[in-house]
């Protein structure tokens, strides 16, 4: 299947960094507003992360703001007020369109990580719960806040995947009420993975990103995958799937490499292969 470049990748809507390690950094980039999300920006967005299974370039993800601010959910003006005067199958394709970006988080090889700094609400905070993993501030604030504008909780994936993170009576808090959750609960409750110092958040996710871009990141896509079919198996059904996840990386190179590294007695440099 033919692949496409890195170059070829040029979006308008958000900033695209990507480093000669592979390692791209997404940079929502409306700080004047707190960074809110627009129909053309989800749909771009998806578009990206859908794109990225094509993509040979691309081998971690950094998903950032601009500004001092991750995001503040969807444009009040250009989102939430055309909303309110759609039809309900209009509202529907809107509510389905958002869902896709979820998907196409969960579904693309490379790992996500969300570097989060002061507002992190509505759909960012979607978006950092989507990512695989989530590097925070003390002073940063999530929140599901759908409720307080009237919505229900479970949007865009929420009622599934919030309480897979932080389980389900926190979960249930947050999205009933719509209240923030602080830097420290969301360390403490296991939705951010790290700490970071107020200003660092995205230094600390790109030295996460940079190891595991040098880990093996073929194999570091089975391990997303599974992560993510296995929420639908039993225990039997993901043992077996895992046995042939598993038999599938022992006959990549990079498992070739580590044994010979491991027998030299040196560190083993892995290529994605």
């Amino acid at each position: 299947m033919k692949k496409i470049s890195v170059s070829s990748l040029n979006p308008q809507h958000f900033k695209l960094s990507v480093d000669e390690a592979g390692i791209a950094t997404v940079t929502l980039n409306r700080p004047e507003r707190k960074n809110p999300l627009t129909f053309d920006s989800y749909m771009e967005l998806t578009d990206f992360f859908r794109s990225l299974k094509y993509v040979d370039g691309i081998k971690v993800v950094v998903v950032t703001g601009a500004g001092g601010n991750f995001c503040s959910g969807g444009d009040v003006h250009e989102i939430i007020g055309p909303l309110v005067k759609m039809d309900m199958p209009g509202v529907y394709d809107f509510t389905q369109m958002t869902g896709d970006l979820v998907k196409a988080i969960r579904n693309c090889p490379q790992p996500v990580i969300s570097a989060i700094e002061g507002i992190c609400a509505g759909a960012g905070a979607i978006i950092a719960m989507s990512s695989d993993l989530r590097v925070g501030t003390a002073a940063s604030k999530v929140a599901f806040l759908f409720v307080r504008v009237g919505l229900a909780g479970c949007d865009m994936g929420a009622c599934a995947i919030l309480p897979r993170i932080i389980g389900q009576g926190r979960a249930s808090e947050l999205l009933y009420t719509g209240r923030v959750m602080t830097g420290e609960e969301a360390e403490r409750w296991g939705f951010y993975n790290r700490l970071a110092v107020a200003g660092e958040s995205l230094d600390t996710a790109l030295a996460v990103a940079r190891d595991l871009r040098a880990g093996p990141t073929f194999a570091h896509g089975l391990t997303k995958k599974m992560l993510q079919q296995e929420w639908n198996m039993t225990i039997d059904q993901a043992i077996e799937a895992e046995a042939q996840a598993q038999a599938i990386a022992m006959k990549t190179e990079d498992f070739r490499r580590a044994y010979e590294a491991f027998a030299a007695k040196r560190q083993p440099v892995f290529e994605g292969n």
